[in-house]
């Protein structure tokens, strides 16, 4: 069968994602969080534990796969190979976009991988547009119709702005944003797609009692990048070079993501950690900065297509044996330790400190 219009976007866009320059320049940021080396750890190395609970299940280690493709023809083998690496490494995966669905029920099989992953944490995905549009029963479906433990609303402004069909109007989420979080038992995670979040868009979410935020900041792909060259030469491919490196750091948006959470909210704040994730010690420094799980999509898709599940999973699995090494290194048995652990802020991430509230004022 044909691609749909969708699907051949979203095709594009996997393309573009593995083929072309669509990094943030302007790096994560991470590199500014220096973990104090520990010389005397008195740890054993095998013994440390890297487990988290999210969405009420247990996670062998703090790790998502994150939303890659919303619907294109790649969907059925990437969802199923990345549900299966997810499912043997005990980690959380998400879908990308489920919009498709509604005008084209026939792609279910490509989303519903439950089978695929069935002991894990597996999310749906839909836009910040839809929560705007759709009457709520209709979002809460799309996470039952793959049995998912929690559905993503992916916000991505930039990005829709410069792509020549996207969206304009950003009117009317937060209402109902707040009644979706309510409605599905505060199991909705709110995410940006690559710009990060500032602290003001941080407290509006809090204030719609938002449980779960994945940061996805500037320092890893940049969506406007890949408008940028997905548009003809003209007003939105100028759009797309001006914005390339748009948005909030990703290591500063998990700073003030646990320090609003940590100072106004009567609730713990599930924190997701992505954007520019390459390697075990940019996990390490994301949980430092307060992330409970780390989050990749890139370099799992680029592993994928290189290689398959056997591919993604050794990339996957180099990159847990990374962070548990720096936790050792750093004197943390475990990821609670991890987030107290003595660390420096230097350089430009000093400088955007200036932005994120101080817990210790007021």
């Amino acid at each position: 069968m044909d691609e749909l219009p969708i699907q051949r976007r979203k095709s594009e866009h996997l393309r573009i994602v593995a083929e072309e320059d669509v990094l943030h320049s302007g790096g994560t940021l991470l590199d500014g969080v220096r973990l104090l080396h520990g010389a005397l750890p008195e740890l054993n190395l095998s013994e440390i534990d890297l487990s988290v609970r999210f969405l009420g299940k247990k996670l062998e280690a703090p790790l998502m796969i994150t939303s890659m493709t919303g619907g294109a023809g790649f969907a059925a083998e990437l969802n199923r190979g990345l549900a299966s690496v997810a499912q043997r490494l005990g980690i959380a995966f998400a879908v990308g976009s489920q919009r498709v669905l509604w005008d084209h029920p026939e792609a279910l099989p490509d989303f519903a991988v439950r089978q695929y992953i069935p002991d894990g944490v597996l999310l749906g995905n839909i836009g910040m547009a839809q929560v705007a549009t759709q009457p709520l029963p209709r979002l809460m479906e799309l996470a039952t119709m793959i049995q998912a433990d929690g559905l993503c609303v992916h916000l991505n402004p930039a990005q829709e702005l410069v792509q020549p069909d996207g969206d304009r109007n950003f009117r009317g989420v937060e209402v109902p944003l707040a009644a979706l979080v309510q409605m599905m038992d505060s199991r909705v995670i709110v995410k940006e797609t690559g710009a990060g979040l500032s602290p003001r868009t941080i407290d509006h979410l809090r204030l719609c009692g938002v449980r779960f935020i994945d940061v996805s900041g500037a320092g890893g792909t940049s969506w406007t990048k890949v408008e940028m060259h997905r548009a003809e030469p003209g007003p939105q491919q100028l759009l797309g070079q001006l914005l390339s490196d748009w948005g909030v750091p990703t290591a500063v948006s998990l700073l003030a993501a646990r320090r609003i959470y940590d100072k106004s909210a009567p609730f713990r704040l599930g924190l997701i950690g992505s954007g520019g994730i390459a390697n075990g010690l940019d996990m390490a420094r994301a949980i430092a900065c307060g992330a409970d799980i780390c989050g990749l999509a890139r370099p799992v898709l680029l592993a994928f297509m290189e290689g398959g599940e056997a591919a993604a999973e050794a990339f996957l699995r180099q990159r847990i044996d990374e962070l548990r090494a720096i936790m050792l290194l750093c004197g943390a048995p475990n990821i609670q330790a991890l987030q107290q652990a003595p660390r420096v802020y230097t350089g430009e991430l000093r400088d955007w400190l200036s932005c994120v509230p101080d817990p210790s004022a007021g």
